[in-house]
C-alpha cells in the first residue's frame, strides 16, 4: 500500500516534469500507518464535522496527499487529475490548496504554516468538546511536517503554545530525513529537535519511519498521552530510488525515467505508470469504508442529541437571528451619546455587545490585551486543560496567533478575532496572507494605527502597513473614523464569511461625527460623503480614521477663504472599489481632491488623480506626544488648507 503511494508520486512528478517526489517516497510508510489504522475520515462526506484533520505541513510533498485521496476515493481525485499534476485548472495544484481540492484542510506550502494552523484546529476541537461533549466532538489532528517546517521561526511559536495548552489530540509526524534543498540539514542547523519539543511540554517518540508497525505503535502511544506528541520518523528522502535516495537531488525535481525504472525494480513495483492493482485499491477502499461507518454512527448520535441545533448552527457559523438588531440598537445609542473615544475603545465597546449577542466569537491578543482592548466581560480565558473559555492569551506570538486563528476558522465552530499593534502585521503577514487566500472569516484587531500612538516612536508607528494590507487581494482593511464607523466595520467583518478583515484602530480619542442615526451601514459602501459642501464643491477632502477629524477642521478654515469643501470618509477602500462607477463618481465628485492620512502615500493617487494632493507621511515617525508629531510631520488642518490652495486660487 505504501509503494502505491510512492509509485503514484514518482509518476505524477515525472509526467509534470515538475514537483517534489522525495518526501512522498520517504513518508509513504508512515502515512500508510496513519491512514490505515487511525484516520477517521470519510471521502464521501469530506466536510463531516467530527472527522480527524490531516495537515500536510510540508506542502511541497503534495503528491503524497493526492495519492492518498485518490486511493481513498475522493470524488475529484481520479487518475486523470493525477496525470494533470501542476497543470492549469487541475485540482492537483503544486501545493495543497484549501477550497480547491476535496480533503485539503488548509493551504500549505509556506513552511511552518500548516503545523501552526493545526494547533488552531486541535485547539478548536478541545473548545468545541468543552461545549458539546465527547458524543459530538471527539477527533484528532495529525500533521506531517518536515525539517523546513521546524526550522521556520513560526514553528517555535506553535509548539510552545500547543505544549502550554496541553493539546493532547495534536500528533505531529516529523519527516526526519536530514535533507533540505541545499543538502544535509547539518549545513544550517544543529538543533536537537526532540529536546526542543520536550522543553515545550510535548511527548516525544522516535521511530524508524520506514517501519509500518513501529509507526503504528508510536501513534497508538501518542493517542494515550496527555500532551501533544512529536513522532520523529527517521526516513530516507526518495526511498527506493537507486542513486538519488537520501540525497537532495530527490527533493524538488523529477527523478528521471532511468531512476524511476530502477526504483520500480528495487521496490518490487512492476506495474505501469499510474496503475494500481485492484487488491491494493480494495485495501485502501477499506479505510474509507471503516470511516464511513464511524461517520454514520456519529450522525445517529447527532440526530438524537438535544444539542443538535446549537451544534449545527456553530459549525455553519450562523450569527443569531437578532444579532443585527442588537447591533443596530447600540448604533443608535452611540449616535445619541456621541462619545469621544479612541476607536480601539469604541471597538471594545462594540465587542461587549457582539460577544454577548453571539457565542461564535473567540477573542485573543498577542500579549496586548489591555492595549488592544479585545477582552470583554464574561469571556473567560482558555487555559491548559480548561477549554471552556472564549479568550486566548497568545503570548508574544503574532505570527502564530494569525495562523492559529486560521485553524480555528477552518475547523468551524468559531469566528476568531485577535489583536496586536498594526505595525506588527509585519510579523503576522504570512498567515494573514493565507487568511485571504483561503477566504476565512478571521478578524484582525490592529490598534495604534499611526504616528498617533506617540511616544513609543517609529519602531511602533505603522507607515507603510496600510498600503501593504490594501495591496493584498481578498482582505478588507477598515480604518474607522469614529465609534459609529467602528461598529459598522465590526458588523461587516462578522458577516464577511469569505473574507478576512483588518480593523486599524486609533490610540487617540476621536469625536463621534455620525450623530444622526442611519439604519444603513454607510461603511459598507467603503466611502461616503461625510460632510456636504455648503453651496458648491470646490474641493473634496478624502480621509480615513483619525484624519477625518483633521479634514472637518480644514473645512472651516477653507470656508474663511471662500473655499467650499466636501469631506469624504473612506473607511474601506476594498468595499468602495466594489461599488458602481456611478456611485464612486458621485462620492468623489469632479472637483480637485486632497487626501489626508497619517501613513504612506502609496495607493492614494488612484483616488486623488493626477491633479490631487496628499497630506501624510513621507518617511518614518518619531518619538513624541501625538499632537507634537502631527504638527512636526505637517499633518494638520492648516496643511490641508495649504495643499488645497496649491490646487486652487484661495482668497
Amino acid at each position: 500500500m505504501a509503494n502505491a503511494l510512492r509509485a503514484l508520486a514518482m509518476d505524477a512528478v515525472e509526467k509534470a516534469q515538475s514537483g517534489h517526489p522525495g518526501m512522498p517516497m520517504g513518508m509513504a510508510d508512515a502515512a500508510t500507518a496513519l491512514f490505515t489504522r487511525f484516520m477517521k475520515i470519510d471521502p464521501s462526506r469530506p466536510d463531516w464535522a467530527d472527522r480527524d484533520r490531516f495537515i500536510l505541513s510540508a506542502g511541497h510533498g503534495s503528491m503524497l496527499l493526492y495519492a492518498i485521496n485518490h486511493l481513498l476515493g475522493y470524488a475529484d481525485m481520479g487518475t486523470a487529475e493525477l496525470k494533470r499534476f501542476r497543470r492549469l485548472g487541475a485540482v492537483t495544484a503544486g501545493h495543497p490548496e484549501h477550497g480547491h481540492t476535496l480533503g485539503v484542510e488548509t493551504t500549505t506550502g509556506p513552511l511552518g504554516q500548516g503545523l501552526t494552523t493545526a494547533v488552531g484546529m486541535a485547539l478548536a476541537e478541545r473548545m468545541m468538546n468543552a461545549r458539546f461533549g465527547d458524543e459530538l466532538v471527539d477527533h484528532y489532528t495529525y500533521v506531517i511536517a518536515g525539517d523546513g517546517c521546524l526550522m521556520e521561526g513560526i514553528s517555535h511559536e506553535a509548539i510552545d503554545l500547543a505544549g502550554h495548552l496541553k493539546l493532547a489530540r495534536l500528533i505531529v509526524l516529523w519527516d526526519d530525513n536530514g535533507i533540505s534543498i541545499d543538502g544535509s540539514t547539518a549545513l544550517s542547523t544543529s538543533t536537537d529537535q526532540p529536546a526542543r519539543f520536550r522543553a515545550a511540554g510535548w511527548n516525544v517518540i522516535a521511530v524508524d519511519g520506514l517501519a509500518y508497525h513501529a509507526v503504528v505503535d508510536a501513534i497508538a502511544e501518542a493517542r494515550r498521552s496527555d500532551r501533544p506528541t512529536l513522532i520523529a520518523c527517521r526516513t530516507t528522502i526518495g526511498y527506493g530510488a537507486p542513486t538519488k535516495a537520501g540525497r537532495e537531488s530527490a527533493h524538488g525535481a523529477p527523478l528521471g525515467a532511468a531512476e524511476i525504472e530502477g526504483a520500480r525494480e528495487k521496490l518490487g513495483w512492476t506495474h505501469p505508470p499510474f496503475e494500481v492493482p485492484d487488491e491494493l485499491r480494495a485495501a485502501w477502499a477499506e479505510v474509507a469504508a471503516r470511516s464511513r461507518a464511524a461517520r454514520e454512527a456519529w450522525e445517529a448520535r447527532l440526530s438524537a442529541s438535544g444539542q443538535r441545533a446549537a451544534f449545527e448552527a456553530a459549525v455553519e457559523g450562523d450569527l443569531p437571528a437578532d444579532f443585527d438588531e442588537k447591533l443596530d440598537a447600540y448604533k443608535r445609542m452611540l449616535g445619541e451619546e456621541a462619545p469621544k473615544v479612541a476607536t480601539r475603545k469604541a471597538s471594545e465597546m462594540v465587542l461587549g455587545v457582539v460577544n454577548e449577542a453571539s457565542e461564535l466569537t473567540v477573542g485573543g491578543s498577542a500579549d496586548l490585551t489591555h492595549s488592544n482592548l479585545t477582552l470583554t466581560r464574561g469571556l473567560g480565558s482558555v487555559a491548559p486543560g480548561a477549554y471552556g473559555g472564549r479568550y486566548l492569551h497568545y503570548g508574544i506570538r503574532e505570527h502564530a496567533m494569525a495562523a492559529v486563528m486560521n485553524g480555528l476558522a477552518l475547523h468551524r465552530g468559531f469566528i476568531p478575532y485577535g489583536g496586536t499593534f498594526l505595525v506588527f502585521s509585519d510579523y503576522a503577514r504570512g498567515a494573514m496572507r493565507l487568511s485571504a487566500l483561503m477566504g476565512q472569516r478571521v478578524v484582525y484587531v490592529m490598534t495604534h494605527d499611526s504616528i498617533g500612538l506617540g511616544e513609543d516612536g517609529p519602531t511602533h508607528q505603522p507607515v507603510e502597513h496600510l498600503a501593504m494590507l490594501r495591496a493584498t487581494p481578498n482582505i478588507n482593511v477598515f480604518r474607522p473614523a469614529d465609534a459609529v464607523e467602528t461598529l459598522e466595520a465590526w458588523q461587516l467583518a462578522l458577516h464577511c464569511e469569505g473574507t478576512p478583515s483588518v480593523l486599524a484602530l486609533s490610540r487617540q480619542n476621536l469625536p463621534t461625527f455620525r450623530t444622526a442615526y442611519s439604519e444603513e451601514n454607510l461603511t459598507g459602501y467603503g466611502a461616503y460623503v461625510a460632510l456636504k459642501p455648503r453651496r458648491r464643491r470646490d474641493v473634496t477632502l478624502l480621509a480615513t480614521g483619525s484624519e477625518v477629524e483633521i479634514a472637518f477642521k480644514a473645512v472651516d478654515l477653507l470656508a474663511a477663504r471662500g473655499v467650499d469643501a466636501a469631506v469624504v470618509s473612506m473607511p474601506c477602500w476594498e468595499l468602495f472599489e466594489k461599488q458602481s462607477e456611478a456611485y464612486r463618481r458621485a462620492v468623489l465628485g469632479t472637483a480637485p481632491r486632497v487626501a489626508v492620512e497619517a501613513a504612506a502615500r502609496l495607493g492614494w493617487d488612484r483616488w486623488i488623480g493626477d491633479r490631487g494632493r496628499f497630506v501624510g507621511m513621507t518617511g518614518f515617525g518619531a518619538s513624541a506626544p501625538a499632537g507634537e508629531l502631527y504638527a512636526h510631520f505637517n499633518i494638520t488642518p492648516e496643511a490641508v488648507v495649504d495643499a488645497t490652495c496649491d490646487l486652487l486660487t484661495c482668497a
